[in-house]
Order: structure tokens, then sequence, then C-alpha cells
């Protein structure tokens, strides 16, 4: 499972003129999905995301949580960091889990850190055409992987 998280100063995302969610301070996180990835990675990201201590504290270092400011969270699916570059222009997405996986995943994710959090995990549409929209705070942006634990 990989995560790219960005510290927000406000997100959104959009499906049409029907669907729109929207955070002010806080965390947001691009979901992609890995064939093969288990309820285990599931919870190492999602323990990671909770805990991950990249807002500033009273003296301007990083030493606080989502959790420590009271910020949002907005999760968003998105197959394409699992591109493969390797050959080619043409990024290939064989490494994304499919369909029903990787929703479930995706799903699993949100409510573990939810769960964690005790914060709402407000979410776009999972394989849906969506605007996101984000304005990234620092700018700080973290990417976790769960296959490589660093």
């Amino acid at each position: 499972m990989r995560l790219v998280i960005q510290r927000s100063a406000h997100a959104s995302v959009s499906v049409g003129s029907d669907y729109r969610r929207e955070i002010s301070r806080g965390l947001t996180i691009l979901v992609g999905v890995e064939v093969g990835d288990t309820a285990d990675d599931v919870d190492f990201v999602a323990r990671k995301t909770s805990t991950l201590r990249i807002f500033d504290d009273d003296e301007g270092v990083m030493n606080r949580s989502v959790v420590d400011v009271a910020g949002e969270l907005l999760a968003v699916s998105q197959f394409t960091l699992l591109a493969s570059t390797r050959k080619g222009n043409r990024p290939s997405y064989i490494r994304s889990a499919k369909g029903d996986e990787a929703s479930a995943l995706y799903d699993l994710y949100c409510s573990r850190l939810q769960q964690l959090t005790g914060i709402e995990v407000k979410k776009g549409i999972f394989g849906a055409d969506m605007l996101v929209e984000i304005a990234n705070d620092g700018p700080v942006t973290i990417i976790i992987d769960s296959r490589l634990k660093e």
C-alpha cells in the first residue's frame, strides 16, 4: 500500500456537481492499493498516518500529529500511485489492485484511520473521475509504502 500524504491548508475532492467533500487544515491522503496488500498493510499505514508528526509545535518544529492539532482528514483513492514507468513512456498499472479488492482495502484504511484518530475521514468516490484540489502547506509531502516500511 502506498500513500502520498500532504499537510494541507485546505483541500477538496469533487465528482461532477453532485459530490464534494472538503477539509480545512489537516492531511490530504492519496491512497494506492497494490496487488497482494492485506489488512496488515492497512494497519501499518493507518498507524503511521495517525501518528505522523508533521505539524508545527509552538517553537515551529514539526512535532505534532493531525490529532494534536485537531486537524481534518481527506482520503482519495489513486491507483496511479503504483504506476511503473520502467519501459517506454506509457505507465503500466499492473501493480495496482483491481476493483473490489482495492475498494475494500481503501475503505478499511479509512475506517482504521478514523478509529485511530477519532477524526471523520472524508473520502472521494472509489473508481470515479475526481477533481482533487490541494493547498499543500509548507509544502510538506510524505510518502509511506507498506512494503518499504521506511
